[in-house]
């Protein structure tokens, strides 16, 4: 696994691990905690050494996890989770980036991962009663102090990142992106290209859709995060299928799979970019850390440049309350 720089030097590997998957949102969560610490270590064997997490995701649970697999191998990890959400009786019921509240949840945040600093530290969502100054403001009094290392912004819009980065500089901005999801295109990475911020694309696989495994007619169950997308409803994923053909079409071709074009188109699109594929199965970080050796050619990613406006992507990402939290 080659590394790469998001801005302000920091050094990661070249595709990294979100572990949100493996407290909740993808169906019933694995019986045996000690097999996802195995899932951990293990990527971080074969050189994924940038693993995500947050505090909502559990709430908690994802971080002492995370904490717990990494505290024998602390050294060789890049770890970064984020604030912003107001948990109350276990589950979030808003968002929260007030400086005091920000600096309450780093401390949670580094007695659960059993750490004395942390790597990278995002805003997980904008808060809109809470000036972007004053967060990046608090931040900054944390790596003063030595508590957090690097800043960064989940689902930021281009003006608020300019904004936090006038204030502390930011590291990586992280959002939803890849072949179905294009967003950050117009304003988002141009921004992230001019000012030297790295850009970390959560769900590079459309959760799991690009990787050609969910076919029409697919239900999803309880807990399940992609039974409240609408771009997993029946009508709309029938519609989608077309798109990961062509993708399958392109790794056929390339003696890859669906996933590794998707991820290695990712990665040919600009240096600073680093994805965070989840998954709780070793065989998939196999999979994904092959995406680094497949070379697509120009014309490969020009095509696939054009895929989603050829073809069409039926359905948003998120529900209505999920689309107007991004992007802010």
């Amino acid at each position: 696994m080659h590394t790469r720089t998001l801005g302000q030097g920091l050094e990661v590997s070249a595709i990294g691990l979100g572990a949100m998957g493996m407290s909740q949102s993808y169906g019933p969560n694995p019986g045996d905690r000690d097999d996802m610490i195995g899932v951990l270590r293990y990527a971080v064997a074969h050189g994924v050494t940038f693993i995500d997490t947050a505090e909502v995701y559990g709430p908690h649970d994802n971080e002492e996890l995370v904490g717990d697999a990494i505290r024998p191998i602390r050294d060789q990890v890049v770890l970064a989770t984020k604030f912003g959400f107001d948990i109350v009786a276990g589950r979030s019921v808003g968002v929260n980036s007030r400086p005091e509240h920000i600096r309450e949840a780093a401390e949670g945040s580094l007695r659960r991962l059993g750490i004395d600093a942390i790597d990278l530290y995002y805003q997980h969502r904008v808060d809109p009663d809470v000036p972007i100054e004053d967060v990046a403001g608090t931040v900054g009094e944390l790596v003063a102090e030595g508590k957090v290392k690097h800043f960064g912004l989940s689902e930021a819009a281009a003006e608020t990142i300019r904004r936090a980065h006038a204030v502390h500089p930011v590291t990586a901005v992280q959002s939803e992106y890849s072949l179905w999801t294009r967003d950050p295109e117009p304003a988002v990475l141009p921004t992230c290209a001019e000012l030297g911020i790295g850009f970390v694309p959560f769900s590079p696989l459309g959760k799991g859709f690009l990787t050609g495994t969910i076919a029409a007619g697919t239900s999803f169950g309880e807990g399940e995060i992609r039974g409240k997308v609408p771009r997993f409803e029946a009508e709309n994923l029938a519609a989608n299928q077309a798109l990961i053909d062509a993708v399958r079409t392109l790794a056929e071709t390339r003696g890859a799979t669906p996933g590794q074009i998707a991820l290695a188109w990712l990665l040919a699109k600009h240096p600073f970019i680093v994805p965070i594929p989840g998954t709780r199965r070793t065989e998939r970080i196999d999979e994904n850390a092959g995406a680094t050796a497949i070379a697509l050619s120009a014309d490969d990613v020009a095509d696939l440049d054009g895929l989603a406006d050829r073809i069409g992507v039926a359905g948003n990402r998120y529900d209505a309350a999920g689309m107007a939290a991004v992007n802010r």
